[in-house]
């Protein structure tokens, strides 16, 4: 019999693999009956069997066919609407850099590279799309989703310039070329969907956002990051930024604002950026911090109190009501 799980042979008769040790039985999962090995439907209900599907290699004319997972059909490829940050980072001068040298020497230098980029994004919880050979596309907010995706963006960008200084700075103690990497983030609407390949599953956008941030490295100057107005407008004082200015790219109909992303920036909260613009005053509230008052200052002589509220529309009843407490009991709300 051959086993489903390993495709390994097996002696007539047993009924486990001698090599994974996976169950020999076809059974039908409808009716439970055991059928003979090799038989692709039940014999009692004609159920297809699952072991031999498992065993029986799927056929496929074209190999890159490619197919949604779980959703074949052709109106599931809408995909879904999400909002992401791209980043695309690539070493500066590649070709030149390597031309002239062997592949394998070649693949020593940008290999390390590579491993950095990747574990930056990965730092911050990213996706690494694919790698371009000499760099990588990255996706911050999908699919796994994070408020803060922007940010988590650039935290990414600026280790992997740190780390790449450090390893720029091993190169030239050994003598080899200097490497140097640009980065390009840009945020914006896409559709995503999942699609299987070969038999891996990978993660694909369709929109202008991944494009613009691929604009953005191509402009980045050598060894920085360069980011759109789009993340510009979301990452304002987490991030320190200088103006590039207006600048024409290709695709875009209108000049777009670019900034370089120099450092990081006096915020660190959501909260600090709301009082950077300007908290709203607290008005209209006379009774209930009157209330809360009190009751601090009966707190603090030892007269604990429990405050509820109640409803707005109350307000002419008193939004308040409190309970004694023991004298001992050591805290209020």
């Amino acid at each position: 019999m051959r086993c489903a799980n390993c495709k390994t042979e097996n002696p007539a008769g047993k009924k486990f693999c001698g090599d994974c040790g996976a169950a020999l039985a076809n059974l039908c999962p409808q009716c439970g009956c055991d059928n003979p090995a090799g038989k692709r439907f039940c014999g009692e209900c004609g159920t297809t069997l699952a072991a031999a599907a498992a065993a029986t290699p799927a056929k496929q004319s074209d190999s890159s066919l490619i197919r949604v997972t779980e959703t074949p059909a052709p109106e599931n490829l809408d995909g879904e609407r999400k909002t992401v940050t791209a980043l695309f980072a690539d070493i500066k001068g590649s070709t030149a850099l390597m031309e002239g040298l062997d592949p394998e020497a070649a693949l020593a230098i940008v290999e390390p590279v590579l491993g950095l980029m990747i574990e930056a994004v990965h730092r911050h919880e990213g996706y690494v799309v694919r790698s371009t050979g000499d760099g990588i596309f990255a996706l911050f907010g999908a699919p796994v989703a994070h408020e803060d995706h922007p940010q988590r963006a650039l935290y990414a960008a600026l280790r992997l310039q740190e780390e790449l200084k450090g390893y720029l700075t091993r190169l030239r103690e050994a003598g080899e070329l200097p490497i140097e990497a640009r980065v390009g983030v840009n945020t914006g609407e896409v559709a995503a969907y999942s699609v299987e390949t070969d038999g891996k599953v990978e993660y694909r956008l369709v929109g202008h956002t991944a494009n613009l941030a691929a604009r953005m490295e191509a402009l980045a100057p050598t060894g920085s990051i360069a980011i759109s107005e789009n993340t510009r407008r979301l990452v304002e004082g987490y991030f320190a930024l200088k103006a590039l200015g207006p600048t024409i790219v290709k695709g875009m109909s209108e000049p777009v604002n670019v900034y370089e992303v120099t450092g990081l920036g006096p915020l660190r909260t959501r909260l600090q950026r709301s009082a950077g613009r300007g908290l709203t005053k607290f008005v209209g509230r006379e009774r209930e911090m009157d209330a809360l008052k009190h009751a601090a200052a009966q707190a603090k002589s030892g007269h604990g109190q429990s405050l509820q509220w109640r409803s707005r529309a109350s307000a002419s009843r008193g939004c308040f009501s409190s309970s004694r407490r023991p004298r001992n009991w050591a805290g209020w709300c």
